[in-house]
């Protein structure tokens, strides 16, 4: 029997169709982490204070944009914002419920396609959901960009990186681990680094980290 093509996007729509990071009112959701305002309101407040200290806006791809609950509150900070996600239903629906002159949306695979070009990448809890091979992949891809905007689940305490999973549903911090884009096997090369924002969870849950990479 034949591998199918496109194992993560089977896996993710199964995740949207499933509803296995929960569910609200709307026909796609991409979970707590994407809606809980804890968690979303010190990042995007974070994000719009790099963005407005631009005197020309930036093009900003996010990559893995979901059900775009906090994408849509950064759009009008940007010259041309673009949102990205695997699942061709969402990103349909998407197109439908948002609209703005500078908003584009485009249904791509981020391990496989070419990326759309830009000056800040935003990659928000996505890369911790992938294979190595996936992100080694988008890695090289990131280099295009000047600024690369990181948001990851991970450990709080001293953790091992970049233990590899299956790209699904799940993450690393069940193995201890997390994403560490400087570790191997990324070796992902920079000018420069800063923590934007970090939000611990209840009941050692583990810790969301946002970082910003300057690229070049």
């Amino acid at each position: 029997m034949s591998k199918k093509p496109w194992p993560t996007k089977d896996a993710m729509e199964q995740v949207y169709a499933m509803k296995l990071w929960g569910s609200n009112d709307s026909e796609f959701y991409s979970g707590i982490g994407s809606h809980h305002p804890e968690i979303v309101e010190p990042y995007l407040d974070v994000l719009k204070e790099f963005f407005t200290s631009f005197k020309k806006p930036l093009v900003v791809c996010d990559l893995g944009c979901g059900d775009f609950n906090v994408g849509k509150e950064l759009v009008n900070y940007s010259e041309k914002y673009i949102a990205v996600d695997i699942v061709a239903d969402l990103i349909a629906h998407n197109r439908e419920k948002f609209k703005e002159g500078n908003l584009e949306f485009r249904c791509l695979d981020i391990a496989v396609d070419d990326l759309p070009s830009g000056d800040c990448a935003i990659l928000r809890q996505v890369l911790q959901h992938l294979s190595n091979v996936e992100i080694q992949r988008i890695v090289e891809k990131l280099a295009d960009f000047k600024y690369v905007i990181l948001t990851e689940h991970l450990p709080e305490a001293d953790f091992v990186p970049n233990k590899d999973i299956i790209s699904g549903q799940g993450i690393r911090l069940k193995k201890a681990s997390g994403l560490d884009l400087l570790a191997p096997p990324f070796n992902f090369k920079i000018k420069d680094e800063k923590q934007l924002v970090s939000v611990p969870l209840n009941e050692g849950k583990g810790i969301i980290v946002t970082t910003l990479y300057i690229v070049y």
